[in-house]
């Protein structure tokens, strides 16, 4: 199913800033948003930016973020299930961020929000190994 979905017309594919939100703010995925509320608070934080939520499991999540095609400013990762068990599914594999290349922006970012030590040293060893610029980086999560 995967496949399928990253093949699928899509009617707002290259048209999200006009067609829905009517505006040319950067766009902003949170992807494993659950139920939104970061989503909706990064919202109120930044009314200058379009922000779009998104939870659906497996390949399928791709389906709205693929659409918008180098649209997209910032992604956001927050509390992202670590997937210990699954490389494969976890956000910030190389496989995600080859992924994540293709609807961001040029010089697009990834901003990753954990409290799991092992998804904190996994993403910094993943940084390293594909050698991603680092714009900032703390393990102090709530300061």
């Amino acid at each position: 199913p995967g496949v399928a979905t990253d093949t699928t017309p899509f009617a707002l594919k290259g048209r999200w800033h006009e067609d829905f939100f009517h505006n040319n703010n950067p766009i902003v995925l949170e992807l494993g948003c659950g139920r939104g509320e970061y989503t909706v608070g990064l919202g109120k934080l930044f009314p200058n930016k379009n922000f779009i939520g998104v939870d659906i499991k497996g390949a399928r999540m791709w389906t709205g973020a693929t659409e918008s095609l180098n649209e997209v400013a910032e992604i956001w990762l927050t509390f992202s299930d670590p997937q210990m068990k699954k490389v494969t599914k976890r956000l910030t594999s190389t496989y995600f961020m080859q992924r994540y290349r293709q609807f961001l922006q040029d010089n697009g970012i990834v901003h990753l929000k954990t409290d799991s030590n092992f998804l904190f040293t996994y993403t910094n060893y993943m940084v390293n190994e594909n050698k991603l610029p680092v714009e900032f980086r703390t393990d102090d999560l709530y300061h």
